[in-house]
């Protein structure tokens, strides 16, 4: 009986340390890193980074075909150093153009594919962004841009390299978010429908949330501007940010096939077949801008003055944006906007 206690006593203490260790592997395991999320990027030319002292500026683009003299503005102001192209759709058909098509030497050119908003912490993505002295928006959804980027480490390094110099431009959905006031793109609305009630749920407007360039501020940039539907929707935008965040909104509208550089001390360029259109607020509110009732906004029917400057192969001069003035000389064409019953005039 002694014995058989005893070989009880020994299994039983084996049984228990054996317990014990196992317990204690358990506790003590450290879970498995999860995985940053997978990025798509294609790149050309030489991944090793290269720093430049970029000139700054930025570039509206407004669509359809890009402008070859434009894009080489763009280029020349990243001084040699390292192209990228953002985009929240399609592929890489950037890579070659900008980095052997134009002729502008620059070390490399990258497209990353970012499109979900998971991709928007991503580390590598992040650092990339840092070491770009050029930064490019490709066309698409304006919708994806805000949904996927705004209020996220990616827009903070962006505006970091926005503060340190970098060139940054865009076209199409990507001139849209450039603004320091811009259209979320949530639904797509037609000047009709934003005339006749300019807080329709699809006008749905940011400010000074998301990309923060200083010659931009207030500003609403809009594309495709040859298309006359585009030109009430403005209104309506500049009409809302005067009524609901008290700011002297202005706006830059550009044709397709045009684009507008604007160097850091506020020269303006206007490359291409199109115009530019330099809108400027009245500081006078709407006379009628509510929910539900259509715009009417007169003040003398010159609630907004608009500068049309023509673009030309090699980048029409003539306006100056610090000021919000033509220049000596200038052959931009000043003209006046309004609403009345939620008619543009």
């Amino acid at each position: 009986m002694k014995s058989t206690t005893l070989l009880f006593s020994i299994v039983t203490a084996v049984l228990l340390v054996s317990a014990c260790g196992s317990n204690s592997s358990t506790l003590n395991s450290v879970p498995a890193p999860v995985p940053a999320p997978a990025y798509t990027a294609w790149v050309v030319g030489d991944t090793a980074d290269v720093k430049t002292q970029p000139l700054g500026g930025v570039l509206l683009a407004g669509g359809n075909t890009d402008v070859d003299a434009a894009m080489r503005w763009l280029l020349r102001r990243a001084t040699g150093g390292d192209v990228l192209v953002i985009r929240a759709s399609g592929s890489n058909g950037y890579n070659n153009y900008l980095f052997k098509g134009l002729g502008e030497a620059v070390n490399s050119v990258e497209t990353l594919l970012l499109n979900s908003r998971d991709l928007s912490g991503n580390v590598d993505v992040l650092r990339k962004v840092r070491n770009a002295e050029a930064i490019f928006f490709a066309g698409g959804d304006q919708a994806n841009y805000v949904n996927f980027y705004q209020g996220t480490p990616l827009a903070d390094a962006l505006n970091e390299r926005i503060r340190a110099g970098a060139v940054v431009g865009g076209t199409s959905a990507g001139c849209g978010i450039l603004g320091g006031a811009y259209f979320t793109k949530q639904g797509t609305i037609r000047s009709e429908d934003a005339l006749a009630n300019p807080y329709d749920a699809r006008v749905d407007l940011r400010h000074d949330d998301f990309l923060r360039h200083p010659l931009l501020a207030n500003v609403f940039a809009n594309m495709h501007y040859d298309n006359p539907d585009r030109q009430g929707r403005h209104l309506t935008f500049m009409a809302r940010a005067l009524t609901d965040w008290a700011v002297q909104p202005r706006g830059i509208g550009t044709d397709e096939q045009t684009a507008v550089g604007i160097s850091p001390d506020g020269t303006v360029r206007v490359f291409g077949r199109g115009n530019a259109y330099f809108l400027e607020a009245n500081t006078t509110k709407p006379e009628t801008c509510r929910a539900g009732q259509p715009l009417t906004w007169l003040t003398n029917r010159q609630a907004v003055r608009v500068w049309t400057l023509p673009g030309s192969t090699d980048g029409t001069t003539g306006f100056e944006l610090v000021t919000f003035r033509p220049t000596t000389g200038s052959t931009a064409k000043i003209g006046f906007w309004y609403v009345e019953k939620g008619e543009k005039k």
